[in-house]
């Protein structure tokens, strides 16, 4: 195949984190190729910014703002042209040029990771090519990952790199060929259907098998309840294709985008939130801390902590609550009880609160999810509030992005990235910034965290590091203290959705609880109860007459001019939800079986 034309000049590209905005940087495009740098004059002197490799990229062109995505899996380049004629002629070249690439790609499988085959590559860069190969070898992630989860015993003195998380595999797969998208279309059910709100795979960890003081808020001397180990059911083999799904929809919002039972996983966003709780010792620690610096690690590792459980999850997404649905969890082993509720379906709005003696922690969350065509970006909204009563602390802090990369082919796997800002709002003693490393192509460091407590005049008084799927360190190595290190996962975890013990409880419903819970409770729902016991077909079914039943419902409302007015949560000053704080006297007097609620499943 002829070799296509080079083309160069400056084009406009989107800052990455954590600046925002566009620059302009020159690009030269060759042999498929796309290099490029500050100015032309950098590229002779071989002083790249970046190197993408456009035959292996998916692309996206939208004609209307003159934009081209291109997703390498490790990155997300978004380009915009200012003249028409220009973005034709770069749309163009870029066409010829990845099918050429593609093309060399097929005659040098062998190279297919190397930028060109042609060019000679120094040692230092086969060294690294070598390495990111290997990253990509399942069976060797698989036993690293196991070898990892079975050394758990003490905290070593540095942190131990991980290639890549070892998710599910993913349950769909694209040809080569077929990535290249020109005005993506909309891909759209009912506004009112209860897929129509935002998918996440943020959140979670695993359980800490202590036995703490019981809270006086549930009461002294009871017996604990013993819990289940493990789902009735493995997680079952789908053929669905997510690449007919979301073909058209890349760079899109996917809040509206319906998706098959079979990529669920039987857990609802509502108990999502709950596994942030999972590691809430690390808040009773802050409570019995005197130091307000320390204090600050224990919250900011806590906050870390919420992220744990994802590096098993990127194969598959939880169940999206309807309007009104709500989610109790009651854990005296652990000090804490916790209550959920989706306070708003447009926008989707998830509300919760948790409360014990040593804290009060809220939330109400939402999410923007987009697909860039290997990748999709998660971003959150909202702040997370911790109050600790021994000292009249009230922390607040904003979630970080995440990404799930492979989300059509090959082995699926999560990253989280971005800066984390916690303070205390009631006192300027001190602040901490967490930053979640973005992980790089050429690199083996992932999900690396770095965070450092500052005081009022902005000096460093203590450095954390870690992983935030592993482990937090406070201090500098090799002596280095231990604040936290995730538990370890069930060891038949892959076969049950990469749950951890503490997700595997969320959903289990037994005798004595049944009576107490609210009509609404998420364990009550059919579908996810039906998908949790393996059988999909009856699921699926049931998914279906769900989201009519939300669909009906809301028609009545609009038809009366009503407004869904949430039981348990209201709106604060700051337009954010609060716990009413009626939620656990309504359930011991006159009991939600004695109350009216609407018929949700």
């Amino acid at each position: 195949m002829q070799e296509p034309d080079r083309q160069e000049g400056f084009l406009l590209k989107r800052r990455k984190w954590p600046m925002k905005g566009w620059h302009k940087r020159y690009f030269v495009l060759e042999k498929g190729i796309l290099k490029y740098a500050k100015r032309g004059t950098d590229l002779k002197k071989g002083k790249l910014h970046g190197c993408i490799d456009v035959g292996l990229s998916v692309m996206s062109i939208k004609k209307k703002a003159m934009c081209i995505d291109l997703d390498t899996e490790d990155n997300i380049y978004h380009l915009k042209v200012k003249a028409p004629e220009l973005f034709e002629e770069w749309v163009t070249k870029l066409r010829h040029h990845r099918v050429f690439r593609q093309n060399e790609i097929a005659t040098y499988p062998h190279e297919r990771h190397l930028f060109n085959p042609h060019a000679s590559s120094s040692p230092s860069l086969n060294e690294t090519l070598r390495k990111v190969s290997l990253s990509h070898n399942y069976h060797l992630r698989s036993s690293f990952a196991q070898l990892t989860s079975n050394y758990h015993q003490e905290c070593p003195g540095g942190s131990h790199s991980l290639v890549h998380q070892v998710s599910n595999e993913s349950k769909a797969s694209i040809p080569e060929s077929i990535s290249e998208f020109f005005d993506a279309q909309e891909y759209l059910l009912s506004s009112s259907s209860s897929e129509n709100e935002v998918r996440h795979f943020i959140l979670p960890y695993s359980l800490l098998l202590l036995i703490s003081n019981f809270s006086p808020l549930v009461g002294s001397m009871l017996t604990l309840p013993r819990r289940r180990s493990t789902l009735p059911s493995p997680s079952p083999t789908s053929s669905v294709s997510l690449w007919n799904i979301l073909k058209n929809n890349i760079g899109k919002d996917l809040s509206k985008v319906a998706m098959p039972v079979q990529l669920n996983e039987p857990l609802n966003t509502l108990q999502r939130l709950c596994e942030e709780m999972e590691y809430s010792e690390l808040l009773d620690t802050a409570n019995r801390t005197q130091d307000p610096y320390q204090r600050m690690v224990y919250v900011a590792t806590f906050a870390i902590s919420a992220y744990a459980s994802t590096y098993h999850r990127a194969g598959s997404k939880p169940f999206n609550p309807v309007l009104g649905e709500t989610y109790e969890c009651d854990r005296p082993d652990k000090s804490f009880r916790f209550i959920a509720e989706q306070v708003s379906h447009h926008p989707p709005v998830s509300a919760c609160h948790s409360d014990s003696r040593n804290f009060s922690f809220w939330q109400d969350v939402r999410w923007k999810n987009k697909f860039w065509g290997k990748s999709m970006e998660i971003v959150p909204m909202g702040t997370t509030h911790v109050t600790l009563p021994a000292f009249g602390d009230h922390y607040e802090w904003n979630k970080v992005t995440s990404c799930i990369h492979n989300i059509l082919s090959g082995q699926r796997w999560i990253e989280h990235y971005g800066e984390m800002s916690i303070k205390n709002i009631n006192g300027d003693a001190c602040q901490c910034k967490v930053t979640f490393v973005k992980a790089r192509s050429w690199s083996s460091t992932v999900n690396e965290i770095e965070g450092v407590v500052t005081d009022s005049n902005g000096k460093v008084v203590h450095s954390i590091f870690g992983k935030w799927h592993e482990s937090v360190f406070q201090g500098d190595p090799p002596s280095a203290t231990c604040i936290w290190r995730a538990n370890p996962m069930p060891v038949d975890q892959d076969q049950f959705y990469g749950f951890t013990q503490f997700a595997v409880e969320l959903n289990e419903l037994d005798s004595p609880l049944r009576p107490l819970l609210s009509p609404t409770d998420t364990r009550f729902r059919p579908d996810q109860r039906l998908l949790e016991e393996g059988n999909t077909e009856g699921a699926e079914e049931q998914k279906q007459r769900i989201e009519q039943l939300q669909r009906e419902r809301r028609k009545v409302l609009e038809d009366n001019n009503m407004a869904h007015q949430p039981r348990f949560f209201k709106k604060s000053n700051n337009d954010t939800w609060v716990s009413n704080n009626t939620y656990w006297e309504l359930r011991r007097d006159p009991g939600f079986t004695k109350m009216d609620f609407p018929v949700l499943w």
